[in-house]
Parts: C-alpha cells; structure tokens; sequence
C-alpha cells in the first residue's frame, strides 16, 4: 500500500463506514505524540522527477537499482513500471510492450493495467497489478507479478482467488515473509488484508471489514480544508524475525499489529482477536521498518515523515514542501528513499505538476 487515491474520484473506492469502525481519533492528539525533529537528518536530494506522471512505489534492489510505478487513475499513464537507470534515464520495465495497454483495450495476461507498487525481495520484482483503471470496479482479478532481475523476464504470476476480492477492491501494498513463504497484502478499496502461499499460490482474505482494516473516517486535512476520501487499509510493514505484521488504514489514526503465526494456524475468529491496537498515530500512506525496528511513515496531513521507534515514541524524521504526501518508502545504504504523489494537490489536471522521487538520511539516534 500501498497504497490510491484522488479528490472527486476517490469516492467511487469508497466502502461504506461500518457499525464497527472506532471514533475518529482528532489530528490534534496525533501531534502531541511527535517528538522534536531528528536534527541529524534533515538533508533530503532529489533522486528522479515526473513531470505530469503520478508516482506511488518505489522500490530498491541490494545493488541499488531503483524502480518505481505509476497506476492508472488517469488517461495518459506513459508506462506503468519504470527503472531509473544511473545516468537519471527512465526507462520501461521489463519493456515497452509489458506498458503498452491503454484504457478501453481488452487485458492481457502479459500487460499492466494498473499498477500500484512494486516491491523489490530477493533479486526479484513483485508488482500488484490492481487490474483497476480510474478507480473503478476491477476489469479481472487482481495479481502480482514476479519478475527474476538477473534476466528480467517474468518468473510468476499469483492470481488472487475469486473468494479473496471483491468487484471494489483496490490492492495497494504487499510484503514477502521469507520464514513462512508467505506474501501479505493490503486492501484498500474494500476493507482486509490478503496472504498468499508462495509455494501454491493459494490465497485467503483475513480481516475483512474488520475495525482494524477499516478506514475511521471519509476524510483528511490539510490546511484547514477537508480531501474527501475513505481509504481502508494501506500501508503495511513486516517484521520477519519477530513475527509481527503491521498494518495502517489511510484515512485513520490508529496502528495495528498481528502476529504472522497466527495468520497460518488460527481461524478466521481467532485472527480477528490476534489484532493489537498500538496506538495513535498521524494518517499514513505507505509504510517500513528499518534494521533498527524503526517503523517510517508519513504525516500526511502536516507535509512530514516520522517513524515510531520500538518503545513505541514517535519522532519526526523531516518535514516541510519537500515532503508532498510521501506515497511509498525504500531503503537503501542507510537512506530512505520516497515518492512524493501530492494526492490532495492532484485533483485535476496533472499535466503541468512534477511528482518527485527523494531520499534522506536515517536517523543515527
């Protein structure tokens, strides 16, 4: 989470607010929580900028290629997948033909539709195809593509069972836990997460329309004015090694957690009772945890990044005009790399605007 997400047309993702959703917890609360900013990291370069193209993912390999993506919310999506080569190049991936599908085509097996994040894991490439264009009902069912970054060539498709999405579903960000060779996803069109088994690629939705995966409210602010949205869970963070996912819905303020164990041996009851609430937090989009325990995510509402650290304090990381709704989170050689999509800002037409890709220093405390 991924994760999508327009001022008018975000409504048409929309799910109804359920009996069950918790009370709206207040922005004000959120800043009391943030602590000073981290003065030792407060440099951020601009790594890439697209000019009228809107990007969300990023994502960097263990030897520093960078990839990021651009879904189809609009007409006029140039390409779907991009590499930024070093010489600051943009170049299609895996080519040309794999981006050539346009709105009002029939799908094809080997075509994006509507890419919303890409993730790099163990010199592969995974990319959800939503197989959603202007946030509208799914043309087929949802995917992830697995592409080998030795050879660039398609590896292997998951296709997302007909019982694990629905028409308004929109899957917006996944991880791959390499322990229990499973892929957890987010939805953020209709409320719940998605795993998928590697080794079969079987899945199975958990926590649908849960509280926990359900948006708290319709809509953010920013700077004093309402962005109508209601966008269910988002962002998504794994710790393998401890077994914990993390999971965030967009228009929300609270953090949850599950332990992975129990997405493989418990029921559907007993998973629904796994979830820990952690507590407030600022409306995120994406999120990821660092080497440290570091959890990184944006405060979509006030322009900044912070992270939550293991003792559960909330710092801030950088903030300011260059921190335009920071869409999606990479690190690579102890920098955090991110997409600004400036979802609020894009509420017409994009043509003129410029969407960057950025990086800054991790925290050294």
């Amino acid at each position: 989470m991924s994760t999508f997400l327009k001022h008018t047309v975000f409504i048409l993702l929309s799910v109804a607010f359920l009996a069950s959703c918790k009370e709206t917890k207040p922005t004000e609360s959120i800043q009391e929580e943030s602590l000073a900013v981290d003065s030792t990291s407060q440099t951020i370069t601009e790594v890439a900028s697209f000019t009228g193209q809107q990007v969300t993912g990023v994502t960097l390999t263990a030897d520093g290629r960078i990839f990021v993506n651009f879904p189809r919310w609009r007409e006029g999506v140039k390409n779907s997948v991009v590499e930024i080569k070093a010489d600051q190049s943009q170049q299609s991936y895996p080519n040309e033909v794999w981006n050539a599908w346009e709105i009002g085509q029939p799908t094809q097996m080997d075509q994006f539709v509507g890419v919303q994040s890409v993730i790099a894991f163990e010199n592969e490439l995974y990319v959800i195809d939503t197989r959603s264009v202007k946030f509208q009902e799914v043309l087929d069912a949802p995917r992830i593509y697995v592409f080998d970054l030795e050879s660039d060539e398609l590896k292997k498709t998951y296709t997302l069972g007909t019982s694990s999405y629905f028409p308004d579903s929109y899957i917006n960000d996944l991880r791959v836990d390499p322990i229990k060779n499973m892929i957890y996803l987010t939805d953020s069109g209709h409320a719940g997460l998605i795993v998928i088994d590697r080794e079969s690629g079987n899945s199975r939705r958990i926590l649908n329309e849960h509280p926990s995966t359900t948006a708290e409210q319709s809509y953010l602010t920013f700077d004093g004015k309402k962005w109508e949205g209601t966008i269910n869970s988002d962002g998504i963070a794994l710790d393998a090694v401890n077994n914990q996912l993390y999971y965030h819905a967009l228009t929300a303020y609270s953090l949850y957690s599950i332990p992975t164990d129990d997405l493989l041996t418990q029921s559907e009851k007993q998973i629904d009772q796994s979830v820990t609430d952690l507590g407030t937090t600022a409306a995120p989009d994406g999120m990821i945890l660092d080497a440290n325990g570091n959890l990184y995510f944006a405060d979509l509402e006030h322009n900044k990044i912070q992270y939550r650290k293991p003792d559960g304090s909330i710092h801030t990381l950088v903030e300011g005009d260059k921190v335009r709704w920071a869409d999606t989170f990479s690190i690579y050689n102890n920098e955090l790399y991110y997409t600004n999509s400036r979802i609020n800002e894009a509420t017409g037409d994009i043509s003129n605007m410029t969407f960057t890709l950025n990086k800054t220093p991790l925290p050294t405390n």
